[in-house]
């Protein structure tokens, strides 16, 4: 392999690793509208956010196009090749997050003008949000690092984010108990903040990726999960 083919290869590398830290700055960004969006209610923010969207699906597009070609073309091994397939995974994780919180922007146009929401569901909605937002922020720090130790403290802390999704879930279930009138806003609240959760989820599948990516191994332990509430649903209906 010549010189001018090695610096052309790295070069393919790097752009892929760049393509993925801008789509990782759009989609903290998105997420940060998305939940400010909800916070303020704040309808132009939330449809800016949703706009937002769009430009996170054409660089998924991108890096999914750059990696195949380059696999097909010059044939990585090893560590290459990991880089390629988990450009490819990363990216598939963010667009999903991206959607996500396109969804959460959506919910908060439709709360926007129902302002007997308790002022506390809001604040632990918003605690949430900024937990998911740290994980995800600390999570794409670790892949540019190529930090395996502290993807894995985030693949470790996605229980901190299930157990307040079980708490704001909980309060939410005895508002809606409490006064009838509050189901719909309270039923938007906990798309919310199940949202939130799945993103702390797909953080935690960029935090397995970038450990294979350094270390070339997966991840076989199973993950610390603390969502309980399919079972709070069905003991609170019983």
């Amino acid at each position: 392999m010549t010189d001018h083919t090695v610096k052309s290869f790295h070069e393919e590398l790097e752009a892929l690793s760049t393509c993925i830290a801008q789509m990782g700055g759009l989609t903290e960004a998105q997420l940060a509208g998305a939940m400010e969006s909800v916070a303020r209610r704040d309808t132009e923010l939330a449809e800016r956010t949703v706009r937002e969207d769009r430009r996170v699906d054409d660089l998924e597009a991108e890096i999914e196009q750059r990696a195949i070609r380059l696999i097909a073309l010059r044939q990585p091994m090893a560590s290459d090749l990991r880089e390629a397939i988990s450009s490819i995974k990363i990216s598939i994780d963010l667009e999903r997050i991206g959607d996500l919180a396109k969804n959460i922007a959506k919910r908060a146009m439709v709360i926007q003008n129902d302002f007997d929401i308790p002022v506390r569901l809001i604040q632990g909605i918003s605690r949430m949000g900024r937990l998911a937002q740290g994980q995800l922020k600390q999570v794409l720090d670790a892949y540019a690092n190529r930090d395996a130790t502290t993807a894995m403290e985030v693949w470790r802390d996605d229980e901190e984010i299930d157990e307040m999704y079980n708490s704001v879930f909980r309060e939410l279930l005895t508002y809606m108990m409490e006064d009838p009138r509050t189901i719909g806003a309270c039923t938007h609240l906990m798309f919310v903040a199940k949202n939130i959760e799945r993103i702390g989820d797909h953080a935690t599948n960029v935090a397995e990726t970038v450990r294979y990516l350094v270390t070339g191994e997966t991840t076989d332990d199973e993950r610390p999960k603390g969502d309980i509430t399919s079972s709070t649903a069905v003991r609170s209906a019983s």
